[in-house]
């Protein structure tokens, strides 16, 4: 692969400028690949591993080709799992960011109403799970109309997920005149079945050649009884000294006990399981990534699709009974070049997964002596120390991106008759500002979110205080953290 940029697609200097903000310089291989076929309005067949920056490859091309005029959905996206869609929302709200393209995450478990709402505004693109997407479609409140682009993402994780009914009653609802892309980690068979009968002159692009684990995972196993398995848990994390751990349990009622064992053994550690509210899972994820936590413990939740950078060591305190879900857990470090650790406990009767894991990524891995009780002393005041150290807060990608935006909140919306011409109109009148600085304009019932980018929120807040919008006066405020989502 040859060291090209992001300069060198046909994407707008909206676009380029965004991916500047994002620290987006050389593309990836899957990027590289797929973005210039994706331009083209090629359906594309994409089997690459988790990692391999393959949310940018669609996301680029289609925020590139949305109409910004059209009010209706463009864009759907499929994802397995809530967090993706989260996430891939929050990707394409900030590489679509100059071009004012509007993006909504609809999954369960989300109120309902509150997404009905949403998508009764003008929406450019929809990222949900397959279940959701299909109850607002029988609803009526996800109009299918103007999709031109159709993405399944993790589609083998998907179909393992039980979502291959649902999938399939989405293609046939939507428009035949589209662009689909499918993203995979394998090729199963129900995969390449759903991808002849609804896909046509599809690309096929394998940037999977490499093999199934990637050359930068050290991958290392410890036999040991179940109820030794915490002692060696610190052992191990003792030796290691992780600046960045996900500790893989099988049931959420692990890892609550695990993750409690460690906090009270004095580990920065947090946790994530289905069993736990959307919100609070996103705040600890959210919290993990800056660096917060050292340690997550977590179910296969969060083993596929989340983009976590600088896992230095993943650890399976439950060995996968599914070789599959132990590449996508391992998956987790070693990412974009860097490399990582992989540490797997097995007990005596699970041996059968070990070798299925072991012929399934061919070859045979590490078998380790567990750590000595001296090993461990020596190791222990580096520990002590580094983990009674502050720690040290990651700064985002989007971070330089959203410095220079603020968003405001405006107490008008629908019910004012405003409209977002309205705000366009007032707010570019002002001395200094131009269209070009407005961002998102998300008007509800009894409010109006306005957001204002290249670093003039604080000029527009203190000139809207005493200027009027479609003759009258709105209270105008700094929108609140949680509003800015």
């Amino acid at each position: 692969m040859d060291n090209r940029s992001f300069h060198d697609f046909s994407v707008s200097e909206e676009i380029r400028k965004a991916l500047k903000g994002l620290e987006y310089d050389i593309p990836t291989e899957v990027q590289e690949r797929v973005i210039p076929f994706a331009l083209e309005k090629n359906d594309l067949f994409v089997k690459a591993q988790t990692g391999s920056g393959k949310t940018a490859a669609y996301a680029i091309p289609i925020c590139e080709l949305i109409e910004w005029l059209e009010n209706k959905p463009q864009a759907l996206i499929l994802t397995p799992t809530r967090e993706l869609a989260v996430q891939v929302k929050e990707d394409f709200t900030n590489i679509g960011r100059f071009k004012r393209v509007k993006a909504a995450a609809i999954y369960g478990r989300h109120p309902f109403s509150m997404e009905k709402t949403e998508l009764k505004q003008k929406t450019h693109i929809v990222v949900g799970t397959p279940g959701r997407v299909m109850d607002h479609i029988k609803r009526g409140t996800l109009i299918l109309d103007r999709i031109k682009f159709l993405v399944i993402d993790e589609a083998d994780r998907m179909l393992d997920m039980g979502f291959a009914e649902q999938v399939e009653f989405i293609l046939r609802e939507l428009p035949g005149d589209r662009v689909t892309m499918m993203f995979s980690a394998t090729m199963p068979e129900e995969i390449k079945r759903i991808s002849s009968s609804y896909m046509k002159d599809t690309m096929y692009i394998d940037v999977s050649e490499a093999g199934i684990t990637t050359d930068d995972i050290k991958h290392s196993l410890y036999f040991a009884r179940d109820e030794e398995k915490l002692a060696l848990l610190t052992d191990v994390t003792v030796i290691e000294k992780p600046d960045s751990c996900i500790i893989f349990c099988r049931t959420k009622e692990r890892v609550d006990r695990v993750c409690n064992q460690l906090v009270d053994r004095g580990y920065r550690c947090n946790k994530i399981h289905g069993g736990m509210e959307q919100d609070d899972r996103l705040i600890a994820m959210k919290r993990f990534k800056r660096g917060e936590f050292t340690y997550m413990v977590a179910t296969d939740v969060a083993a596929r699709g989340i983009d976590i950078e600088n896992i230095s060591l993943v650890i399976n305190y439950d060995i996968p009974f599914d070789r599959e879900v132990y590449v996508h857990r391992t998956g987790r470090t070693g990412r974009a070049g860097q490399s990582g650790k992989a540490i797997t406990f097995v007990t005596p009767t699970e041996l059968r997964y070990l070798n299925d894991i072991e012929k399934y990524i061919g070859f045979e891995i590490d078998k380790m002596t567990k750590p000595s009780k001296e090993e461990v002393s020596l190791q222990k005041s580096a520990f002590d120390e580094k983990g009674n150290a502050a720690p040290v807060i990651r700064q985002m990608k989007s971070d330089q991106l959203h410095k220079e935006i603020m968003k405001l909140r405006f107490n008008g919306g629908k019910k004012k008759k405003l409209r977002a011409a309205n705000f366009v109109g007032v707010i570019s009148n002002i001395e200094g500002v131009t269209a070009e600085d407005i961002g998102i304009i998300t008007i509800q019932d009894t409010l109006t979110y306005v957001e204002i980018l290249n670093g003039k929120g604080s000029l527009v807040l203190e000139t809207m205080k005493n200027t009027m919008i479609g003759g009258k006066q709105l209270k105008v405020s700094k929108a609140a953290e949680k509003e800015s989502k």
